[in-house]
């Protein structure tokens, strides 16, 4: 595997930008409407600074890209009259931001991203996708490898125009963030135990979670397995009722970690624009068409990082030589 995950030269996002990215590689949700979007910038790595850009075409954009070869882009989640200032808000698109290195639950316990934590953070946004179409019947949804995790970007007209605090209900709802008070909702209390099985199930033991202490993380993984047939009554009898609540109740903080919920009730948040360069992890910004195929080590990385490869195992074929 190539190693990708060093920060990307100045010189590498001009080659980037100059020989590799293409307008056409923007997706058509973003490019159609592009003038009623803000775009901001990171040139040095500090963060978006510039930021009320308006492209009134993909050909201007092109231009500022070549020219610039930014740090980072962004856009807009919001849609408006006078983007600039963004002043007339129109609508904005309903995201889910789920970032592997934030995930609390990792299986592989890195320091920061790797092919398993990744994985695992595109095999829950997937879980997420599929509640939203299945259980609230909402459409027009794409997902964004976004270089250290995945966004969900919904554009669906029912809850474009919506405000934040309904947004904040629909991601506990969603993500499986209040534990269920009774047996009436059904289809939510399922969502919940499947959430926290998965969970369960990716514990390692060496997780801090609030509200769940060690020995009850300890107690948990040894009795998980009753879980494989979904045997919660006899789970709950070797956790004991009351520690069985503490964990239920730690489980559902852990499913809103899961996602940056700030990001989905902003309606004015910027997120990476597709396309563009992670120039801190040396990776490309894509929209995911398959999820189910999707691996980021073959779709989103960009070509410099494959020349930086083999000149690194040239110079240690040199070094060896010199030997």
């Amino acid at each position: 595997m190539v190693n990708i995950f060093a920060p990307a030269t100045i010189k590498e996002r001009r080659q980037y930008y100059r020989e590799e990215w293409s307008e056409k590689d923007l997706p058509n949700f973003i490019s159609e409407e592009l003038y009623k979007r803000e775009f901001g910038f990171d040139h040095y790595g500090k963060g978006p600074n510039d930021r009320y850009k308006v492209f009134k075409n993909k050909d201007s954009l092109k231009k500022f890209m070549r020219i610039k070869a930014p740090f980072a882009g962004y856009v807009s989640v919001a849609f408006y009259n006078n983007p600039q200032r963004r002043g007339d808000w129109i609508k904005s698109e309903f995201v889910f931001d789920v970032d592997a290195k934030d995930m609390p639950i990792r299986s592989c316990n890195c320091e920061s991203v790797c092919k398993i934590c990744l994985g695992e953070a595109l095999e829950f946004v997937q879980l997420l996708i599929d509640t939203l179409k299945t259980d609230l019947g909402i459409k027009n949804i794409h997902l964004i490898y976004s270089g250290r995790g995945y966004h969900v970007r919904i554009l669906d007209p029912a809850i474009m125009e919506t405000e934040s605090e309904l947004r904040g209900e629909v991601v506990k709802y969603v993500v499986g963030a209040n534990v269920p008070e009774n047996s009436i909702s059904l289809g939510y209390t399922n969502l919940f135990n499947r959430r926290v099985k998965r969970n369960i199930f990716h514990l390692t033991g060496h997780e801090t979670l609030d509200g769940i202490n060690s020995k009850l993380l300890k107690d948990t993984i040894k009795h998980r397995d009753l879980l494989k047939d979904n045997s919660w009554g006899l789970f709950k009898g070797q956790i004991g009722p009351i520690r069985y609540k503490n964990l239920l109740a730690g489980m559902a903080r852990v499913n809103l970690s899961m996602v940056d919920a700030k990001v989905s009730i902003d309606l004015k948040r910027i997120l990476r624009l597709p396309s563009s360069l992670h120039s801190k992890v040396s990776m490309k910004c894509v929209e995911v068409k398959n999820p189910e195929t999707f691996d980021p080590f073959k779709y989103a990385v960009p070509k410099f990082v494959h020349e930086r490869e083999e000149k690194n195992k040239e110079n240690v074929n040199e070094n060896k030589k010199e030997k």
